[in-house]
Parts: C-alpha cells; sequence; structure tokens
C-alpha cells in the first residue's frame, strides 16, 4: 500500500497571488522611494515649499527651484509617489489650486534655514540623515549583504566586520573612513549629530526630573557641545563637561556617543568605565542613556526600528536592542538597576544606576 502522501497546505488563492505580486513589486521598488525621497532633499522641495508660506504649485517648484520647465510633469510624477508616501501632502481645500503641495510633520524635519537657529526649535534639520543613509557607500554596503552572510569566519570572532567595511575598507565614524572619502566622512558626522540631536529639546522639556538634583554630568563624545549647552541652558545649575576623541575636538565636529553603534562587547567596556566615574547611586551617580528599544507599539515605529537595526548590521558592528538586550549589558558593566524614564517615539530614555 503506498505511504500517504503529507498534508499539503492549500495554496494561495488566484486574488492572494496578484496582492503578493503588487507586494512584491513593491518590496523589490522600495529603493525607488528612497531615491525620490533623496531627490526631493536634494532639490530643496521642503526648503522651497516653506519659503512659499506653505503651499507650492508645481509651476511654483519649478521656478523656485530654477528647473526646466519641460520637466514640469516628471515632477509631477515624483510628488504624486511622495505624496503617497506621506512626505507631502496634497491641498485639497477650496482655497488652493490643484496640484499644490503642503508640507507634512516630516517634511517639516527637511526644511533647511539659512541661519543658525532650527526652523523648528529642538528639531534641527534632517537632511543629513536622508544624505548619509542614501549614500552611494551606504546603498553599495547594503548591495554587498547577500556575499557577506555567506563569508566564513573564524569561531573565535565575535564582532565581525561589517558589510560596509567589507566593502569599502573602511569604518564609519572612523579615521579609515576620514582617510578614504573626507567629504563623505563629514557628511556621516554631520548626520550622526543631526540624528542624535533630534528632538533633544523634547528630551528636556519630558524628563525634567532625569535631571533635577544633578550637581555635575559629562556628555560622552559630546563633539562641539551641543548637547551639553542645551542642557546648562535648560538647569544652569548643572556644571557639564564634554569629552571626545582629540582629532573630532580639533576639528569641532559634532557628535554624541551612541551606543547601537558598537558591539556588545564594546557597549559593556564603555558602559564600565562610565560606572567607573560617577558617584555612588546614594550620591545621585547615575547614566543617561537615549536610544532606541525595540518594542514599540504602532507598526510604523516597530518598522521604524527594525530598519535602524538592518542598518546597523550593515554599516558598522552595532545593533538595535530590546529591553531585554540592555538589560544584560547594563548588568555585565556591573550596574545595579535601571529604569526607562519615558519612551519618546522610536527611541527612550534610561536611567542606570551603579
Amino acid at each position: 500500500m503506498a505511504a500517504q502522501a503529507p498534508n499539503m497546505l492549500a495554496p494561495p488563492t488566484d486574488d492572494e497571488l496578484l496582492h503578493a505580486q503588487a507586494d512584491l513589486w513593491r518590496h523589490s521598488l522600495y529603493f525607488v522611494t528612497s531615491m525620490a525621497f533623496q531627490c526631493a532633499v536634494k532639490l530643496g522641495i521642503p526648503t522651497a515649499i516653506h519659503r512659499a508660506g506653505g503651499a507650492a504649485s508645481l509651476p511654483d517648484l519649478v521656478a523656485a527651484l530654477s528647473l526646466p520647465p519641460p520637466k514640469l510633469p516628471f515632477l509631477r510624477r515624483l510628488m504624486r509617489l511622495l505624496v503617497h508616501s506621506g512626505v507631502f501632502a496634497a491641498a485639497t481645500d477650496e482655497t488652493t489650486e490643484a496640484g499644490t503641495y503642503r508640507l507634512t510633520p516630516l517634511s517639516w524635519l527637511l526644511v533647511e534655514d539659512a541661519g543658525a537657529t532650527p526652523v523648528i526649535d529642538g528639531h534641527p534639520s534632517q537632511v543629513p540623515v536622508v544624505l548619509a543613509a542614501t549614500s552611494r557607500h551606504c546603498v553599495e554596503a547594503a548591495m554587498g549583504l547577500a556575499d557577506w552572510f555567506g563569508k566564513d569566519l573564524p569561531p573565535s570572532t565575535s564582532a565581525p566586520p561589517s558589510p560596509f567595511e567589507e566593502v569599502h575598507g573602511a569604518a564609519l565614524f572612523d579615521e579609515s573612513m576620514a582617510n578614504l572619502d573626507p567629504e563623505s566622512d563629514s557628511m556621516f558626522n554631520e548626520a550622526l549629530a543631526a540624528y542624535d540631536h533630534s528632538g533633544f529639546a523634547t528630551v528636556l522639556r519630558e524628563c525634567r526630573d532625569v535631571f533635577q538634583g544633578l550637581e555635575s554630568l559629562t556628555d560622552c563624545r559630546g563633539g562641539d557641545g551641543r548637547a551639553a549647552k542645551a542642557i546648562v541652558e535648560s538647569f544652569p545649575h548643572i556644571k557639564c563637561t564634554v569629552l571626545d576623541f582629540p582629532r573630532v575636538v580639533g576639528a569641532t565636529r559634532t557628535g554624541v556617543l551612541v551606543l547601537h553603534h558598537w558591539s556588545d562587547e564594546d557597549c559593556v567596556k564603555i558602559l564600565a568605565q562610565c560606572k567607573k566615574a560617577i558617584p555612588s547611586r546614594q550620591d545621585g551617580g547615575k547614566v543617561i542613556i537615549i536610544d532606541i528599544v525595540i518594542a514599540a507599539p504602532s507598526g510604523l515605529l516597530l518598522e521604524a526600528q527594525l530598519l535602524m537595526d538592518v542598518a546597523m548590521m550593515v554599516m558598522t558592528k552595532g545593533r538595535q536592542r530590546d529591553e531585554n538586550d540592555w538589560r544584560d549589558l547594563f548588568s555585565k558593566a556591573g550596574f545595579s538597576d535601571y529604569k526607562i524614564v519615558k519612551k519618546l517615539g522610536a527611541r527612550a530614555v534610561f536611567e542606570v544606576y551603579p
């Protein structure tokens, strides 16, 4: 008697397959959205809309951006995709003409002010983040991901070179990158500063208790001291010290030590040094960390966190961490306790106690 065939799952229906085909196109062409996003930033479309009073038609944009008039139909197609993606909004009220575009909260973050003051208080322009993430170096590193997975490693290797290092022979935020391409190295550092300082004023407003009672604070890898300056403006009684690498201080680059760029082993070393440098918990000692904690309540925030995690895998030896991962790092570094003070968007504020 022939053996009975194992139960097979029912194949997808035609409707499911047709939907899956559209989903396949969407995933395969996500890079087109990224490049369209980059194009809008490079052209300066968010700033042009802002300067036009918050709403601009296609002819307005063509004129403001000094584009050849025959490119207007192509600009319409670009804007249609970016409106659908939530980068811009199409004006629909009766007082504005068809084909008029407005800023969304996302494109507000991409307005570049000619002055030193951010267009939105406490939220520096995120243009450097977009340009860095969509740069040739990062795209080429991501294209090498399959080859990177296929490479064997010695059993003792705990933190293999990232795909970025494999492809370019240089590491982000390292002298090797500055030697490889000084202009791109500067762009990546500007992106790091913009990322770290975005929303810092919100942290100071929403988490005032974290800083209350502190007498002194050291900003590790504090760059030009922008974060320290904001803290002192809000809490004049706190004495702030800024530490950074000599080459960074000498070049007056901005930047804040961000743990998701580092391997677990390096994070433990960094945190252990922080523990040595602070007083006991009874004397008010603590380490303040602002970083991503994977476990967002909404689909959009969780997707952003997961994308950032894979981005760290592609470009650095670091990763994004869930709360259990953070707890493990704190314990290995010798800390006794921690608490998540508040979750702000995709990031959270930690207090870590010796």
